[in-house]
């Protein structure tokens, strides 16, 4: 892993809350620590590139966006089965997370995580019943697990 500079240091403080929503987001982020865009862009790079920083993505409040029912999915599917059923759950436009966990017998036999969203109930349930079908036989049992309330959603953050 590559060893943190200031300006590093000043770029991931600036960043770790979230880009600033704005049409050129680098471009106020440069300014905010005294860099070129080019530069915050080169640095995220090689931040990610280095295993520094392991990911930047969106995490969007479904809640705040509409989306009353989001529910975890969990499938019970063979190990054998696994890679190209993921595969396939993924690809679907309305899985915003899919993931391979592992088992716990006998309570928990369900390995392959798949989160959806819907403003409404029956949204989420034909969103359920779109994954059931892309399974098929290949899913032995699953469960439904909408969320109740909102979590904080951070990363590591490093301190001021």
């Amino acid at each position: 892993m590559t060893e943190l500079d200031q300006i590093d240091r000043a770029l991931i403080r600036a960043t770790q809350a979230g880009l600033p929503l704005d049409e050129q987001p680098y471009h106020r982020v440069a300014a905010t620590i005294g860099i070129t865009a080019e530069e915050v862009m080169e640095r995220l790079t090689r931040l990610l590139e280095s295993g520094a920083i392991r990911r930047m993505g969106v995490v969007p409040n479904h809640y705040a966006l509409g989306y009353r029912f989001n529910g975890m999915t969990v499938w019970d599917v063979a190990d054998e089965d696994m890679a190209e059923a993921g595969r396939q759950v993924a690809e679907l436009d309305f899985v915003s997370h899919c993931y391979h966990r592992p088992r716990f017998p006998p309570d928990w036999p369900y390995s392959l995580f798949a989160m959806v969203h819907g403003r409404d109930r029956d949204t989420a349930d034909s969103h359920v019943a779109e994954i059931a079908r892309v399974l098929g036989a290949r899913s032995r049992s699953h469960l439904v697990l909408f969320s109740t309330r909102i979590l904080k959603k951070t990363g590591l953050r490093l301190a001021p």
